[in-house]
């Protein structure tokens, strides 16, 4: 088995903060953009704000997960390379790296607003919840992944002062859903069997179910979406115009995960397939073109 490579210390600290997932907190940005409130200097501020708060909260989680997860992690396949299991990064120092991120976090978040600070400690104690207590719970596990993906939608409206549409968490649900039981199909086929020792929840997992999962959060995240398209914006026919983007990227990720081996990681997935990129870029293109320069419809239902 090839060594986990060395590092130092302020990169062990930065891997272990897993910046590539800070991807995720981009939805945060999904109230801005919907509520067409972008070229409002002060609430574009607030929401990038907002997001690095989002940043060192999640690498809070993530370093107190891999803290709870050491030992199983060094016997994992590609976690074994986390600083944390490779021992790039001790115990002592990912609580003192936790403190100053959680202190700074909170800090910000409060200074943005109290509301927002409160959904902020609730996203950090769902995060928290999931690694001590409901990872090891098939189904809940990944629920509570979900609700984070809901939390991060309701910041970012909270953090700019507007109001939280039912469309966008629901979307939101789906869509995290869907990720999540594929992320678990993921890991299941890089483990090849392997599940003792690694994570408990898997051992419950099985392909078959997954796939019958992928299906029916496949169908809400498409079915949701399109819903909202027709019915839930003020853009209202319109915003169709994206619909194709979701379906492909949809489409593209379930071919990834089933002929490429993906899924296990949507962060790097998405950061490493170049038609997945490009599909999230023409996508918030049209949305932004789209609530921007087209009319509102009277037959939208709010």
């Amino acid at each position: 088995m090839q060594a986990p490579p060395r590092r130092s210390l302020p990169r062990a600290i930065f891997v272990a903060m897993r910046p590539k997932q800070w991807i995720k907190n981009v939805l945060l940005f999904a109230a801005l953009i919907f509520s067409s409130q972008w070229s409002d200097l002060a609430h574009l501020s607030q929401a990038f704000v907002a997001f690095w708060a989002f940043c060192l909260l999640s690498s809070t989680g993530y370093i107190y997960n891999d803290l709870r997860d050491v030992e199983a992690d060094r016997k994992h396949p590609s976690k074994r390379f986390r600083p944390l299991a490779a021992g790039d990064l001790g115990s002592q120092g990912a609580w003192v790296v936790m403190g100053i991120a959680i202190t700074t976090a909170l800090g910000i978040s409060y200074a943005i607003s109290p509301l927002f600070c409160l959904v902020s400690l609730l996203y950090f104690v769902t995060t928290i919840s999931y690694s001590t207590f409901f990872k090891h719970y098939v189904i809940l596990d990944v629920m509570f992944l979900a609700a984070c993906y809901i939390w991060r939608a309701v910041a970012g409206a909270v953090a700019i002062s507007v109001v939280i549409s039912p469309w966008l968490l629901v979307c939101t649900a789906f869509f995290a859903l869907f990720l999540g039981f594929n992320k678990r199909r993921g890991e299941l086929a890089l483990l090849e069997g392997r599940v003792p020792g690694t994570r408990k929840a898997l051992a419950q997992y099985s392909p078959a179910m997954l796939q019958e999962f992928q299906a029916i959060t496949t169908s809400g995240t498409i079915l949701s979406y399109t819903l909202y398209t027709v019915l839930g914006s003020p853009k209202s026919p319109w915003l169709l115009l994206t619909l194709p983007c979701v379906l492909y990227g949809v489409f593209r990720y379930i071919y990834l995960m089933d002929q490429k081996g993906e899924g296990s990681a949507p962060d790097e997935t998405l950061l490493r397939d170049r038609p997945l990129l490009l599909t999230c870029l023409i996508y918030l293109f049209l949305a932004v073109a789209v609530l921007f320069f087209a009319p509102s419809s009277a037959i939208a239902g709010g």
